[in-house]
């Protein structure tokens, strides 16, 4: 049984309380009364969202969550106590964010974005603000000039950071930011470039692939120029020997020259790699 998550749970008795909901090894959890409706009968599969109540009981609910296990959301606080802030999670459980996890205290009424996750000290469903401790910056799995989904969570001198496909750190950059762009609201946007560190560049509308040319690709160019559009490096080259020349890892070096030869700007041979055309 997946705690912190909607899943299909099939009915397998009743009680006063109401109606005990099981997994497929057998797990049981209790949906209550109040959203036991008399169309449920014993053998139907259920939609169901499970959490810990205030006494960390298993607890089934059909209600909708704002969010689930392991994603990010904008939600609002509704109390605030020793323990920490409770905000508002869509269903009768509130979400706790203790202190320990918000970099800037939160305040009643006021809307942040959280990462929904479960505590292992404690085993207890929490909240955390401190986004970039859930965020990748390794084996990004996107390319540039893909359509992903943001969610703006901050905003910062150089721009808006976001979320991006509710996984990697992303910025939008000022200068590319020609309409309201509110944080907490989910929508699409287009990678520009990928960097070194993991961090995606973006833009808020779409521009054709070929105009989509990272600091990598742009260093891989400049050598290629320098040499008569002609090198020996090709992604077999020692990695060594690539940082020396490109100044930068070999994995960013693959993607660099994998970009290139998608746009049909470079020619990969077996012995090298042969410049095709220049940039506008």
């Amino acid at each position: 049984m997946e705690i912190g998550k909607t899943q299909m749970l099939k009915a397998a008795r009743t009680t006063d309380n109401g109606c005990y909901l099981m997994d497929e090894v057998g797990n049981e959890v209790l949906l209550p009364n109040t959203y036991v409706t008399p169309e449920l009968n014993l053998g139907d599969e259920i939609s169901v969202f499970v959490y810990k109540d205030n006494e960390q009981r298993l607890t089934a609910t059909t209600l909708k969550p704002k969010v689930e296990l392991e994603q990010f959301a904008y939600l609002e606080v509704m109390d605030v106590n020793n323990a920490g802030a409770f905000m508002d999670m869509g269903v009768v459980k509130q979400l706790l964010v203790p202190y320990s996890e918000q970099p800037v205290k939160m305040e009643i009424g006021e809307k942040y974005v959280v990462f929904f996750m479960l505590d292992e000290e404690t085993d207890r469903l929490i909240g955390s603000a401190k986004l970039e401790d859930f965020i990748f910056t390794e084996d990004l799995d996107v390319e540039e000039g893909a359509e992903v989904e943001v969610l703006p969570y901050k905003r910062s001198d150089l721009g808006m950071n976001v979320i991006v496909n509710g996984l990697y750190q992303g910025l939008v950059f000022k200068s590319d930011i020609h309409r309201p762009f509110p944080i907490g609201i989910k929508l699409k946007a287009y990678v520009k470039n990928i960097r070194a560190d993991g961090k995606i560049d973006l833009l808020l509308e779409p521009m054709g692939y070929r105009n989509v040319i990272d600091n990598a690709s742009q260093s891989v160019l400049d050598v290629l120029q320098k040499n008569d559009g002609h090198f020996k490096y090709t992604d077999k080259s020692d990695p060594d020997e690539i940082r020396r020349v490109f100044k930068m890892s070999k994995k960013a070096f693959k993607k660099a020259l994998g970009s290139l030869y998608k746009q049909k700007i470079v020619l990969l041979e077996k012995d090298g790699t042969k410049l095709l055309k220049k940039l506008d």
